[in-house]
């Protein structure tokens, strides 16, 4: 593959209302959309154990240098209680009774319109693992904030986003509708990679401002966000369920600077791909019913999104102070975020690093909140996973990441008290080990936890001391490790996590929890669904839903 240089370009951050669009050079004539580039990981912290390869395979596209821009200071939110159960970690400062000052966002002499350029300097400044960008440098052109664009009559009808809809459009869906588009998406879902590859060449060449939005390699991102639309589009008869789902995929578009004036360009680029792949399904009515559909899609996300805006950043800058190695490629890191960051035990973030800008990976949280403000997150460096890699290979304390917002609804109820059973595997025992340290602070009277933590060898168990001291220390708390490779451990069971619990039991009053490798569970769950678990009471966050971005 030729090398090329990739620019960074500022998304910016704030209401998702605002109407300024990032700047792009000029546009390459061979898009990234339409060629295939070796796919990264699956995006969690929970994956499978694959062996290594290096961190910059040759065949993957040149990377810019690195750069976290400085992200102005908004209001500190709440954290949520805290359960002081782990100690302070050696050798880590102590959190600030203050969140460390965000500086204002710098802009290169050359292209501010008003006032004075404010110096140039990072938001952490004892941060030597990042080569910083300021004023001069090659990136300061793509800083510049452009004029909105404005719709252009050959890109097609304007969607109802932003403007003043039609009154056909304006009219809520209906059963027709649904039926048509239905029929529609029975057409296009086998041709489903050309339609995508062709909705993202049109929405790249007719409008290139948004291509700063999204990843240089795009082949990960054009299936996640034209198959959301797609699924979106397929349940808009249950507005309860839709709303729910896109609001976590509005609120999470925040990260990579997708603001309102975004999304009539995407609905419009959709109904054009659509009607090229529809075939005979598509006339008139079909049209008329998509972008019904599109301006129910694009209104719950945008009220979601600029209802966040209001009481969050779009992502939060976090120093790495802790890398440890417990395991063979995995990294133990521990994060201190520049301002408060509320989450529960059970969720999971999306994380950016500086090598791979605007590529995010999900990460669940290893502990509950800690009144120091740290989060720690388990990560496995996975064959070809770019930010996985880089985490485990390349952070060291003084880098600095960027953060989403929480997300996920793998948490506890402490007021119901009912038995819990959890299946972690591999990294996966993060927001297990999360969830009992939240239990524990807030006491468990009359429940009972039972943990089976899964590996293929003894040395990856590597969390297993951990567990087994909470053990020691709570009653109610069984730990079982299980090993479905070779290499004995004191106590571990043998065999496939998922069946192993099976032999165990009875599940049927438990509620259940799962994480770690896609396929283990899937497998935990139809073994917990045969074992009589009602399917209401089995949690999990697998890669590939709405919320996920």
């Amino acid at each position: 593959m030729k090398s090329r240089r990739t620019l960074l370009v500022r998304t910016g951050h704030g209401s998702a209302g605002a109407s300024s669009v990032p700047g792009l050079p000029e546009f390459p004539s061979e898009d990234p959309a339409v060629r295939q580039a070796p796919r990264p990981e699956e995006p969690r912290s929970d994956e499978s154990v694959r062996p290594p390869m290096p961190l910059d395979p040759p065949d993957l596209p040149p990377v810019a240098a690195p750069l976290v821009p400085a992200m102005p200071a908004v209001p500190a939110m709440p954290v949520a209680p805290a359960a002081p159960v782990l100690p302070a970690v050696p050798g880590i400062p102590a959190m600030p009774a203050e969140p460390p000052a965000v500086p204002a966002p710098s802009y290169p002499e050359a292209v501010m319109t008003t006032g004075t350029s404010p110096a140039f300097r990072p938001l952490f400044s004892d941060a030597p693992g990042l080569n910083w960008a300021g004023p001069g440098d090659s990136w300061s052109d793509a800083w510049a904030v452009q004029a909105p664009v404005e719709h252009r009559p050959e890109a097609g009808p304007a969607l109802p986003v932003g403007g003043q809809p039609a009154p056909a459009v304006e009219l809520p869906l209906t059963a027709r509708d649904i039926e048509l588009i239905r029929a529609s998406l029975a057409v296009v879902e086998p041709v489903a990679d050309r339609a995508t590859a062709h909705f993202y060449a049109l929405l790249f060449l007719q409008h290139p401002e948004v291509r700063s939005l999204f990843p240089a390699a795009m082949d990960v991102q054009r299936d996640r966000l034209f198959r959301a639309l797609l699924d979106a589009a397929r349940g808009a008869e249950d507005p309860v369920a839709l709303t729910a789902k896109l609001g976590g995929l509005g609120r999470g578009h925040r990260r990579y600077g997708t603001l309102t004036g975004h999304y009539a360009p995407v609905g419009e680029c959709l109904v054009q791909a659509l009607a090229r792949y529809a075939g005979a399904r598509w006339d008139a009515e079909t049209e008329l019913a998509w972008r019904r559909a599109y301006r129910l899609i694009s209104s719950i996300m945008i009220e979601a999104a600029e209802e966040a805006a209001r009481t969050s950043p779009p992502w939060w800058q976090g120093e790495v102070v802790r890398h440890e190695r417990p395991a063979r490629d995995v990294a133990v890191i521990t994060v201190r975020p520049d301002q408060a960051y509320p989450f529960r035990a059970g969720q999971y973030t999306s994380l950016e690093t500086p090598w791979w800008p605007r590529v995010w990976r999900h990460y669940s949280f290893a502990t509950a909140p800690r009144p120091d403000g740290l989060l720690t997150f388990h990560v496995k460096a996975v064959q070809a996973g770019w930010v996985s890699n880089a985490l485990v290979h390349r952070a060291a304390p003084g880098d600095v990441l960027r953060l989403g917002p929480a997300a996920g609804s793998m948490t506890v109820d402490h007021t119901a008290g009912g038995d819990l059973l959890c299946l972690g595997g591999g990294t996966g025992i993060a927001p297990v080990g999360a969830l009992v340290e939240e239990i524990a602070g807030h006491g468990a009277p009359g429940r009972r936890v039972e943990v089976f933590y899964g590996a293929r060898r003894a040395a990856e168990l590597y969390a297993l001391d951990g567990l087994r001291e909470l053990a020691r220390v709570h009653p109610w708390l069984t730990v079982r490790p299980v090993l479905s490779g070779t290499g004995p451990a004191e106590g571990a069971l043998t065999g496939e996590l998922p069946e192993v619990v099976g032999r165990f039991g009875p599940w049927a009053d438990r509620e259940a929890v799962l994480s770690g490798p896609p396929a283990m569970v899937r497998r935990g769950v139809g073994v917990l669904l045969r074992a009589g678990v009602p399917a209401e009471r089995i949690r999990h966050d697998l890669v590939g839903d709405l919320a996920a971005g």
